[in-house]
């Protein structure tokens, strides 16, 4: 099962931060393996080729009684190294399966890196082997200072980047001999962590990092400057690892719910080809119901004061008890409604957040940033919408059902859609809308989406925002 979208907000929930090495590329494009669940125990490696489309399970590491905490593939075809604790390094070569693991080396962390030569495998910053893991060269890494370190090397063998913590600064590192020798390229407020786990890109001098912020940034200038691409916190995502890939501007991501006790287990793997920008979604395992996770609507997030914005809850998950949101960030509470609307009246940013309750006191929080503007005066050609009304027939529907809008006090206006969304808050079509008149209707043929329930609402501010079913 695959999706498209736009990641356009933001959203967390309470999951520990991700492994380094829980996600690695294979050799070929579209090659990947990571560390999941399955239905009956807690650890897996997978392999997939069609960029996670598909996987196949190649290890429950508990019947081979090795515990991999992180994995790391070789350049050779089928070469998957991993690590065990206590400090263990194994070696397969026939692409992890079961039975086909080799004790390589001890001493060794869960902080491994690929290179970009076979036989090639870093452990840190600090050694690297030129023999899958047989032996290890010392690095001297002169320069560096702080601790918590995770490093990463270059599409160039001989340049690494280092990024370390030391009290309340964040410092970021480059080497041009392979680690010996360490300069400050970047430094950062720790406090900030602008700067989380690092992945190589496609070229020299491009990285992806996600921090524990949740902001996926990307450099294609060797780390030096920064641009953010993407924000995972609408809905909040639990990510477990990334992973650049073979191919220019390609990244995978490792999403992992586990919950309740392994009743709900679902493994997605989020595929971008444009830096991170938009993602293509493939639900690589699921068992029991749909995870739990808090989310919600906020429309419109920006405008001028005073700004109305409607918020509307479409979080997961069943036995909801208490709905509590936040609407400035302050720590109150300021409304327990389910789809409250509040009207900012001064001028800034704000967070607002939902904190959800369930059944066992099982709680999430999803957060979205408002901005709020002074009032300016309206030039007479702009667009003035004061009164709009959806509705859609038949409803629930299969596999077509038409959206009707009714729409009063129009001047000009261009390009408007009517907005598909899935039960994640996340754009899956877009319709457009003809305005010939006041009223008028569209027709979703949602053949090829699955039975679920989905929103739909105008692409303009204060549109109303409408709940239809589809039942195949």
């Amino acid at each position: 099962m695959k999706y498209s979208f736009i990641i356009f907000s933001l959203l967390t929930f309470s999951y520990s931060l991700f492994t380094d090495s829980s996600i690695t590329r294979g050799p070929d494009v579209g090659e990947i393996y990571y560390i999941g669940p399955t239905a009956t125990q807690p650890d897996a490696i997978y392999h997939s080729t069609d960029f996670g489309e598909t996987a196949t399970c190649m290890d429950s590491t508990l019947n081979t009684n090795i515990n991999f905490m992180s994995i790391c593939a070789d350049l050779t075809l089928g070469v998957l190294c991993g690590f065990s604790m206590p400090e263990n390094l194994y070696i397969s070569y026939n692409y992890g399966s079961e039975g086909s693991w080799t004790f390589r080396n001890s001493n060794v962390s869960y902080r491994l890196n690929s290179g970009v030569t076979e036989g090639f495998l870093y452990h840190g910053f600090s050694q690297h082997s030129e023999d899958y893991g047989f032996n290890f060269i010392q690095h001297s890494y002169n320069g560096f200072l702080g601790s918590s370190s995770i490093s990463e090397i270059d599409v160039n063998q001989n340049i690494g980047y280092v990024r370390s913590v030391l009290e309340d600064s964040l410092y970021f590192f480059i080497s041009y001999d392979n680690f010996e020798n360490l300069e400050v390229q970047n430094v950062f407020n720790s406090m900030e962590e602008p700067i989380g786990n690092l992945t190589r890109g496609f070229y020299s001098g491009e990285l992806y990092t996600l921090g524990i912020n949740k902001d996926l940034k990307y450099s294609s200038d060797f780390g030096y400057s920064w641009e953010t691409k993407n924000s995972f916190t609408c809905p909040s995502l639990p990510i477990k690892g990334i992973v650049g890939g073979r191919q220019p501007g390609e990244l995978y991501i490792l999403v992992e719910y586990v919950q309740l006790m392994y009743s709900i287990v679902r493994t997605d793997i989020y595929h971008s080809t444009d830096y991170g920008e938009t993602f293509t979604v493939y639900n690589a395992f699921s068992y029991g119901p749909e995870p739990y996770y808090a989310n919600f609507i906020a429309t419109p997030i920006e405008g001028t004061s005073p700004l109305t914005v409607q918020f509307t809850d479409i979080s997961s998950g069943e036995n909801n008890q208490e709905w509590q949101w936040d609407f400035d960030g302050d720590g109150e509470i300021d409304s327990t409604e389910q789809n409250p609307d509040h009207t900012y009246e001064d001028a800034g940013t704000f967070e607002a957040s939902l904190t959800i309750f369930w059944t066992m006191e099982y709680e999430m929080t999803a957060t979205q940033e408002i901005i709020v503007t002074d009032s300016v005066s309206i030039n007479n050609e702009e667009l003035q919408i004061t009164d709009y009304e959806l509705s859609n027939f038949p409803n629930p529907f299969n596999p077509s059902t038409e959206i009707r809008y009714q729409l009063s006090d129009i001047s000009e206006i261009d390009n408007v859609l009517i907005e598909i969304y899935n039960s994640k808050g996340q754009i899956v079509d877009s319709l457009p809308v003809t305005l010939s008149g006041v009223e008028g209707y569209v027709t979703w043929d949602a053949e090829g989406f699955s039975s679920s329930v989905y929103f739909y609402k105008l692409n303009i501010p204060s549109s109303p925002i409408k709940k239809m079913i589809l039942m195949k």
